[in-house]
């Protein structure tokens, strides 16, 4: 049995290198946009994305995450809730140089804004395929799911 928490927490960690995400709002005929995630290790179940007020994830609500690690080893869909972040300390508390090139007039644009990802669930797919698994690949005989790796869904 795979253990949801070690996988979740792997995740966690491959999303802190590498904070890249393709996010949609429920319901909505856009596609999904690139969205770079502020994550912090005291606070669980949710994190932050900067944005214009002009943006389509901007009217916030019901939404979804996609992220795929960097090594390609984790696949997540994450589930949640869009809000508005008024608190000027999580904006503050971000704020980069990397965060002020996205906006003309600085951290004082009228434009900023910041959307907190409040987090339901997800499915996380963890890729980490046996000798076995990969050599069946290399010479193109069927494996099976325990050959390729974890798939753990959890609440968040």
């Amino acid at each position: 049995m795979t253990d949801v928490r070690e996988v979740t927490e792997r995740m966690w960690k491959k999303m802190a290198a590498s904070p890249f995400l393709m996010v949609k709002l429920d319901g909505s005929d856009d596609h999904a946009q690139p969205m770079t995630a502020n994550l912090d290790d005291e606070v669980e179940g949710k994190f932050w994305f900067y944005t214009q007020k002009d943006n389509r994830l901007a009217r916030g609500g019901p939404a979804m995450a996609q992220y795929v690690s960097k090594d390609h080893k984790i696949f997540a869909c994450i589930s949640g809730t869009l809000v508005e972040e008024t608190d000027p300390a999580v904006i503050d508390r971000y704020w980069s140089n990397m965060t002020e090139a996205w906006f003309k007039g600085g951290r004082n644009d009228p434009n900023l804004m910041m959307l907190r990802f409040e987090l339901r669930d997800a499915e996380i797919w963890e890729g980490d395929e046996s000798a076995l698994g990969f050599f069946k690949m290399l010479v193109g005989a069927k494996i099976d799911g325990s050959e390729v790796g974890r798939h753990v869904e959890t609440a968040l």
